[in-house]
């Protein structure tokens, strides 16, 4: 997975405007604007994930997400690249809506996750809470979207719940502006430099 993104064709700097570029520009490791496999193989390494789950995660990501974030009039490329420009036109179904149609952040579909499905205390979702959420946001039909919502909420859970199993409001808030993942990466980074 070592492979290097080309160079030259995607230099221009990326402006990054909604959330959802946030989001995904945690990804984009050599801040090009794009994210080939190898990038997003790298950011899921760097937050925790391991090998196998990084490999199959990133394959899938970018399998699923390159063709539709692809700028107007340019083929399908074989190297998979997701372009944060376009990343809202990537939004899959099955999920909570909390990112608009724009990559925007809908703060009241962020308070509706924790309405509907935190039973236990408005703060946090438990496991099972997060399951019952992924069970509702199905939508028929839609196998991507519902693998895509699965793997992606499984990984934050298994990445940020504390130690009681608790998954905070606060943490699933950093998810969708990016904010959790350059968390994540530096607890990891000072965890490495005390061994």
């Amino acid at each position: 997975m070592a492979s290097s993104a080309p160079t030259g064709e995607h230099q221009e700097k990326q402006v990054i405007v909604t959330p959802l570029q946030k989001h995904a520009t945690f990804f984009d490791r050599n801040n090009d604007g794009v994210i080939y496999p190898s990038e997003t193989y790298q950011g899921l390494r760097a937050i925790g994930n391991g090998i196998a789950v990084s490999t199959v995660a990133a394959l899938f990501i970018n399998g699923f997400l390159s063709a539709k974030t692809k700028p107007a009039g340019k083929f399908p490329s074989p190297l998979l690249p997701i372009y944060i420009k376009n990343i809202e036109k990537a939004r899959h179904g099955s999920d909570t809506g909390v990112y608009d149609k724009e990559g925007c952040f809908d703060g009241s579909k962020f308070e509706e996750i924790f309405q509907k499905h935190a039973k236990t205390n408005p703060d946090y979702l438990t496991s099972k809470e997060l399951d019952d959420m992924l069970r509702a946001n199905r939508v028929p039909k839609d196998f991507l979207g519902r693998i895509g919502s699965w793997g992606e909420w499984k990984m934050l859970y298994n990445l940020c719940k504390d130690k009681d199993g608790l998954l905070h409001k606060e943490t699933i808030r950093a998810v969708y502006d990016g904010s959790v993942f350059y968390k994540l990466e530096e607890e990891r980074q000072a965890s490495k430099a005390k061994d």
